[in-house]
């Protein structure tokens, strides 16, 4: 596993944003430019003032009436103080079924998953794209399977982009792994796009509702 040290930040973000209950985060997805299904995370109130991050994504192809392609991935993450205590997902991507849960033991994450298990730093970051946090790190944990992403983040510059209806500033950065994404985050390092190439084919995030 690859160590933690912080990734290079452009300068303008000083502390990122943190949700809090209440807070939505709703993309609409495309694949090719045509409607390609919805990445949801709600933000939740769980005990004992802890946080609970849920994302929903539901992606469907099809010829007509007929189903060609279909991924449904859930996950819940549970934050207390700023610390993951908790995390647990499960995906049936095109037939292909996996799932995970860690939970937090000191200063490590205990992970069962279809993929990966076994003890990790607590430190690590589960791979939902909405924490900031995770342009800042060299390892990754899907919440998919429970598998282990040795990643690169590479800040990419400022651009302008289109996010709820409306033209802002964000920051780009480029994540290498298994699959390269691009990422965009706005002056507040809220999570505002995604772009990446999977089977040839281009899919974007658009973001339709922000926080």
């Amino acid at each position: 596993m690859a160590d933690n040290a912080p990734v290079p930040q452009p300068a303008g973000i000083t502390k990122a944003w943190q949700p809090a209950p209440g807070d939505v985060i709703r993309f609409d997805v495309l694949r090719k430019g045509s409607p390609f299904g919805s990445h949801l995370v709600t933000f939740d109130e769980g005990p004992d003032g802890a946080l609970v991050a849920n994302t929903k994504i539901n992606l469907k192809a099809g010829l007509g009436p007929i189903t060609v392609f279909r991924y449904d991935h859930t996950a819940s993450e549970v934050w207390r103080e700023g610390q993951l205590v908790e995390v647990a997902g499960e995906v049936n991507d095109d037939g292909k079924k996996a799932s995970m849960e860690a939970v937090r033991n000191g200063n490590s994450l205990a992970v069962q998953g279809t993929l990966f298990s076994g003890k990790v730093p607590a430190t690590v970051i589960p791979a939902s794209h909405w924490n900031y946090a995770q342009t800042q790190t060299r390892n990754l944990l899907s919440t998919e399977d429970g598998e282990i992403y040795d990643i690169k983040v590479t800040p990419k510059g400022r651009e302008k982009i289109t996010a709820a209806g409306r033209e802002i500033e964000a920051n780009r950065y480029l994540l290498q792994s298994d699959l390269d994404v691009d990422l965009w985050y706005d002056d507040q390092g809220r999570w505002v796009k995604l772009a990446f190439e999977a089977r040839g084919q281009q899919i974007e995030y658009v973001l339709s509702q922000m926080y």
